[in-house]
This record gives C-alpha cells, sequence and structure tokens, in this order.
C-alpha cells in the first residue's frame, strides 16, 4: 500500500525512533483493511495489530469489538466464543491474540502492525488461521505493508523467514483488491 503525500513526507521527516510507528498505523492502511474484510464477509476474520489506537480506530471503523490486554478476562472470553460460533463474524485484537488462543474457526488474518521485524510473531499470528476447518476450506494471511518503508524491509525479513519454513506467499498489490461496495466511506477524519 502506498502512503499519500502527506503521510510519506510526514516519514522522510521523522526521527528514526519514529519512523517504524510512522509507517505501521498510516491512516492509508484503513481502506485496505477495510475492502479486505468486506471481500471475505463470509468468513471469520482477526484484523491483528500491536498499536492500540489503531486497533481502536480499526475497530471503530469495521464495527466491530476490540480485545486488548485491558479487555476483561470474562468480556474477552465472551468475545472469543462469540466469534466460535459465528455470532461475531470479525474481530480486532492486539498481541494478546497471539499465544494461548483458540480459534481454529479463524479462516483470515489481517495483521497491521507488529512488533517491528519479529518472525516468532509472524508465525504465531499465521498459526492462528492455518488450522484445518470442519468444512475443508482455506485460510488466508494478510499483512498490509506501507511501501517503500521500514514496514516494507520488515515484511521482506519475515517473508524470509517463512518462505525457510514452507510457507508460500502471494504479493497482492493493495490498490488490485476491488471494494466490495464502492460507495463505501470509512466516515472517520483524516487525522492528518
Amino acid at each position: 500500500m502506498t502512503l499519500t503525500e502527506d503521510e510519506r513526507m510526514a516519514y522522510a521527516v521523522a526521527e528514526p525512533e519514529e519512523r517504524y510507528r510512522m509507517c505501521a498505523t498510516a491512516y492509508s492502511k484503513r481502506a485496505v483493511v477495510q475492502r479486505l474484510v468486506q471481500r471475505h464477509a463470509d468468513d471469520r476474520v482477526l484484523v491483528i495489530g500491536a498499536y492500540l489506537d489503531q486497533l481502536d480506530q480499526l475497530g471503530e471503523l469495521l464495527g466491530v469489538p476490540v480485545i486488548q490486554g485491558s479487555t476483561r478476562n470474562r468480556e474477552r472470553e465472551r468475545l472469543f466464543e462469540a466469534f466460535r460460533t459465528g455470532e461475531i463474524k470479525t474481530l480486532v485484537v492486539s498481541k494478546v491474540a497471539n499465544v494461548s488462543i483458540d480459534l481454529p474457526e479463524a479462516g483470515v488474518a489481517i495483521q497491521v502492525s507488529g512488533t517491528f521485524g519479529s518472525r516468532q510473531e509472524e508465525a504465531q499470528r499465521l498459526g492462528r488461521v492455518l488450522r484445518p476447518k470442519a468444512d475443508g476450506r482455506g485460510a488466508h494471511f494478510y499483512t498490509v505493508v506501507s511501501r517503500d518503508t521500514i514496514d516494507q524491509e520488515y515484511a521482506a525479513h519475515r517473508q524470509r523467514f517463512l518462505a525457510e519454513q514452507g510457507y508460500a506467499y502471494t504479493i497482492v498489490d493493495a490498490d488490485d483488491i476491488p471494494d466490495a461496495d464502492p460507495t463505501a466511506a470509512d466516515g472517520l477524519p483524516d487525522p492528518s
């Protein structure tokens, strides 16, 4: 996904320690996530990320619950159970979903941000969706990456590791993901 001109300029002049957060949480990622969720409207989808403000915005955009570290255990379990039964089709989750959560029904994971180039984290997230499904359907794992940034470098690093482990990758440009509803707008203001 390509950053807007404003995002590219802000990224170019940012301090090095701020660059990853800027490109990992780019506002432009929202439209891509929305199109992917619409594309997989019949599947159970996990949107996974590391930055809580980004996840809250995505939850609001998609009209779905957000589970993060501060979500009480009882509420987490209620939401996970609703996801398992199909009552809820999409959840936005923080790093709490990296480990110790059994969601074999998840058929799609959309990673929007992570812990820099963490190969282990991506492998854990990939494991959330690659479990056999009761109905035999396949799984999809997307990583939404900001082109020409350190986000892309980290993604390439993770991709090499997973390819060495035997996983296949298909790179899809964000511009090639059609809108399920061409009249849909996210309805939230651009923060820039």
